[in-house]
């Protein structure tokens, strides 16, 4: 437990430069960096780690490194995996997930992303509503 797994190994991107580098071609392996400013863009073994929301490691960020630890002991053969946590994506995507863990959120947004969400959809929909109101009211 603790024990480091592996790196998150790759080019450091300005998020406007992954943009546009991967603007036809949707990148799964992009992990962002704290400020929100730059991605890695993965090409080592941690790009292969899955999501599960109920993982066997975690990820942090020191001196501008990511490192997966482990934060159980795992058992040889044992998939790695870590909470991807994802945040500020497409309103409509809905990151669905399909870990299987007993407490699998049915999302790999984390839980306050999802309640931004859910509010957005939410102050969408009565906008949406209103309007059509307006619309039907208009002579």
């Amino acid at each position: 437990m603790g024990d480091l797994v592996v790196e998150y190994t790759g080019p450091r991107l300005t998020v406007r430069d992954a943009e546009a580098m991967y603007e036809n071609e949707p990148r799964t392996y992009l992990f962002g960096l704290s400020g929100g400013q730059y991605v890695i863009d993965g090409d080592g073994v941690a790009a292969f780690i899955n999501h599960s929301c109920d993982p066997n490691c975690e990820v942090d960020e020191m001196d501008g490194r990511v490192v997966i630890t482990a934060i159980r002991d795992i058992q040889a053969g044992e998939e790695l995996t870590y909470d991807y946590n994802l945040y500020d994506g497409e309103l409509d995507d809905l990151a669905p997930c399909s870990c299987g863990a007993p407490n699998c959120r049915g999302t790999m947004y984390s839980e306050e992303e999802m309640a931004k969400r859910v509010k957005l959809l939410k102050q969408r929909n009565q906008e949406r509503t209103t309007k059509e109101q307006r619309a039907r009211t208009r002579p």
